[in-house]
């Protein structure tokens, strides 16, 4: 990969709204994760040729661990890749937090999506004993957003 085709993938990504972005072409990767409004990246490239300078990604706050499979716990995973979003918009309260009663199908959280917003919905009735992804990071298919414990 050039500096400049680097540049350019710089450039989309900051206007497409994504929260991160993974990209490998043959044995070159480059990878970009928004922190707040910067952007750090990280480019690694084949150990035969010249390292380009790396920058670090910023620390991301340590994600609960999710609770053990045979704890009585149901798992909310999500369904596709996308953004996590706990509330409707920004600096509204959440639609769930820790502790909250939920009924089937009541919305848990959205996950932004190619610029669609899809509500994710409790599939059983429960208490949420776990949030287990942080407000704004990027979630990958199958990945654990909530811990409920049934009633």
């Amino acid at each position: 990969m050039t500096n400049e085709e680097i540049k350019e993938l710089l450039q989309i990504f900051n206007d497409s709204g994504v929260g991160e972005l993974e990209l490998q072409r043959g044995r070159d990767r480059l990878r970009i994760r928004k922190a707040g409004e910067s952007v750090a990246g990280m480019v690694q490239m084949p150990a035969a040729a010249p390292a380009a300078p790396l920058t670090e990604i910023p620390a991301v706050a340590e994600v609960p661990k999710a609770p053990e499979a045979d704890s009585g716990h149901i798992l909310v995973k999500s369904p596709i890749v996308g953004t996590f979003y706990e509330g409707s918009s920004p600096g509204v309260p959440a639609f769930v937090k820790v502790g909250d009663h939920v009924e089937v199908g009541q919305v848990l959280c959205i996950i932004e999506s190619m610029k669609l917003m899809n509500e994710i919905e409790a599939e059983v009735a429960g208490i949420v004993a776990a949030k287990l992804v942080e407000n704004g990071r990027p979630v990958e298919y199958g990945e654990a957003l909530f811990a409920i414990l049934p009633k």
